[in-house]
């Protein structure tokens, strides 16, 4: 009896998560209509349905466009939602990123006596190297108390300019600015999703975000080091009281956050897509991406990867958007709104889990 009661309360905190974050979609996508009829009242709908449909508009070869886009920030959702569950907010996953892209890039142009496996090897050493990259925010606030939104942003900064420096001193093509090309087995392969998603650019690495998906949710929910993660986020002094140790939980979770974030560093830029790292001063969109992804699928693994689908959909819409009078910022506009709306899906969440708690009570 109180199993079933259990149960069925945490299906319904289940569904009421859900409806809040489809509720928060749904008020985005209005306020972004309103804001376009109000730009340009005569293109605003044509413009709107585009965007709706345009992931479905072309088949397969739309729908591989949009895996394509959301791979990386599936990875660097995960990245933020997994140290989110220890009480860290990564700022820094964008820091992380890079220096997983940098080295999977240097692996990817060097080492290619690594022959067919160069990829794989560039792939590990690039979630090695984004973990690296974590440990020392993760130090800092573990053992000197720094709160870890200070540290990753200043570390964000800290590997755009150092890994600028490692390209144009190893890896740089100086007549495009940016790095050098990969060899060939170093872009990871497609394992047949080309031949289902034909004339798009999808690559392997959608298999390695589903990995890293069910992995992520494998830790957190079905194992002792996951419970342990979760009760040091929920309440550090019970945790501690428990036997728990919190330093060595804020450790591994910015590790394992780390990693996953070098790993979409690696998935971003092994490819054939012809995708380059840049000599400039500006932060990849893919870092911070992955927190709105992070907090719009609720820091669960499930719902992060499809709020990553979700927003790789709203990405090749606003590409057709700019088939009408519309700046190409326009979707980025509306996917802050809907980020901005996703914070109201909390306050939907407590009020609902309220309703719910009542109704069973009174059963």
């Amino acid at each position: 009896m109180i199993k079933n009661k259990i149960t069925r309360r945490l299906r319904s905190r289940s569904l009421v998560r859900m409806y809040s974050a489809l509720l928060a979609i749904l008020t985005g996508l209005i306020t972004g209509l309103v804001i376009l009829i109000f730009t340009n009242p005569v293109q605003a709908l044509p413009a709107f349905f585009t965007m709706l449909l345009s992931g479905f508009s072309r088949g397969t070869s739309s729908l591989g466009n949009v895996i394509y886009f959301a791979t990386p920030i599936i990875l660097t959702g995960l990245s933020v939602g997994f140290a989110f569950k220890t009480g860290l907010f990564n700022i820094g996953a964008t820091g992380q990123m890079l220096m997983g892209a940098f080295i999977a890039l240097f692996i990817g142009v060097r080492f290619t006596w690594l022959g067919p496996t160069q990829w794989f090897f560039a792939l590990i050493a690039a979630g090695v190297f984004g973990s690296l990259w974590a440990i020392l925010p993760g130090i800092l606030k573990a053992f000197k108390g720094v709160h870890e939104v200070v540290s990753t942003i200043m570390m964000n900064y800290i590997a755009l300019f150092f890994v600028n420096y490692l390209v144009k001193n190893s890896i740089y093509n100086n007549l495009k600015n940016e790095s050098l090309p990969i060899n060939g087995n170093a872009i990871i392969p497609k394992f047949g999703l080309d031949k289902i998603f034909v004339h798009s650019n999808i690559q392997g690495g959608f298999i390695i975000a589903i990995v890293c998906t069910f992995i992520i949710y494998f830790i957190l929910n079905k194992t002792v080091f996951g419970f342990e993660l979760k009760a040091v986020g929920l309440n550090k002094d019970a945790s501690k009281y428990a036997g728990i140790d919190e330093k060595k939980s804020i450790l591994y979770s910015m590790m394992i956050a780390g990693a996953l974030a070098g790993l979409a560093g690696g998935v971003l830029f092994l490819t054939d897509a012809g995708k380059y790292l840049k000599v400039h001063d500006i932060l990849p969109a893919e870092g911070f991406m992955g927190i709105s992804v992070a907090l719009l699928g609720l820091t669960e693994p499930i719902g992060i990867f499809l709020s990553g689908l979700f927003f790789g959909y709203l990405k090749v819409g606003g590409q057709d958007m700019q088939l009408y009078d519309f700046a190409p910022e326009v979707i980025d506009v509306i996917t802050a709104l809907i980020i901005y709306c996703s914070a109201l899906s909390l306050v939907f969440e407590k009020l609902a889990v309220k309703v719910f708690k009542l109704r069973e009570e009174g059963e």
